[in-house]
């Protein structure tokens, strides 16, 4: 009996009993920091953050690598997150600022034709900077100038702040930016909150769901969406959270479909590197 007891015990331990987060499978990489699925060609892609190599990773829906494609002409300084546009380019975010002193922010297209091949070429680089940032890094009052969430909607990309503040109250800002090469002022449209825990309500990672009505951010154990997204509508009363039961140093978040999110996390010593689905359904009863 003690031996049956032991190896049940055992089992609860390690299957996923979470009603709302999914394990689909263990990643292959370490510190997967954005994730994005292609709708036209049905791939994931994923990458990692500052520290790693200037790749991205297409991986199958149990996590495991298909692929590794190489970025020949864009270094890895900060990769935070991916997007991509309805035609099936895809967006790298360099924008990685955790001590606010970055001057040098960009995102790199990669034209979907490059996804094809062993090695591939940043098409352009856009370049941008936040009008409202004095000091490079500002007061540590003023820290609201890391992202690691955008995604890229009707020709423009769409950036949401980390807020590394002194003091963390949970306020985050929604910068526009217009998917066009070269240099451009950040447009700050939104002032937002998630709550006020740094380690469970900082922003990490953002999507559109493929309609362009909801808008889904992520941090360490929550889920927040924003509906009746319309002309830059980035309203509080419209933003909803959701709790995933589940702590850990989550960094990516998109869109399967309208039904079905994905998410990957970060691995370290205790618990992480793994592709997590989240099923709508499952993630609004939990509020």
């Amino acid at each position: 009996m003690k031996i049956v007891f032991y190896l049940l015990s055992l089992f609860l331990l390690s299957c996923n009993c979470n009603d709302v987060l999914q394990e689909k499978g263990k990643l292959e990489l370490k510190e997967a920091s954005g994730i994005e699925y292609i709708h036209e060609t049905g791939k994931l892609w994923v990458l990692e953050d500052s520290g790693n190599k200037n790749n991205l990773y297409s991986i199958d829906e149990n996590g495991k690598t298909e692929k590794k494609l190489k970025i020949t002409n864009a270094k890895n300084k900060d990769w935070e997150d991916l997007t991509s546009d309805k035609e099936g380019n895809i967006y790298i975010g360099d924008f990685g600022n955790n001590d606010n002193d970055r001057k040098d922010l960009a995102i790199y297209r990669v034209d979907k034709e490059e996804l094809e091949k062993k090695e591939a070429k940043s098409s352009y680089k856009v370049s941008f900077y936040y009008p409202e940032q004095n000091g490079f890094p500002p007061k540590r009052s003023k820290m609201l100038f890391d992202v690691e969430a955008f995604f890229e909607f009707n020709d423009n990309f769409y950036l949401f702040t980390k807020n590394r503040s002194a003091k963390f109250d949970g306020t985050f800002f929604v910068y526009k930016v217009p998917n066009k090469e070269g240099e451009h002022a950040a447009q700050r449209i939104a002032e937002l909150n998630s709550c006020k825990v740094y380690s469970k309500c900082a922003i990490t990672a953002a999507d559109i769901s493929p309609d362009g009505k909801t808008v889904a951010l992520l941090s360490s154990d929550k889920v927040w969406l924003i509906t009746d997204f319309e002309n830059d509508n980035f309203k509080q009363e419209n933003m909803t959270q959701y709790p995933l039961g589940h702590m850990s140093q989550k960094e990516g978040i998109c869109f399967k479909d309208k039904y079905t999110l994905y998410i990957v996390d970060e691995k370290d010593s205790k618990a992480g590197g793994y592709l997590y689905e989240v099923g709508m359904e499952r993630l609004l009863k939990s509020e």
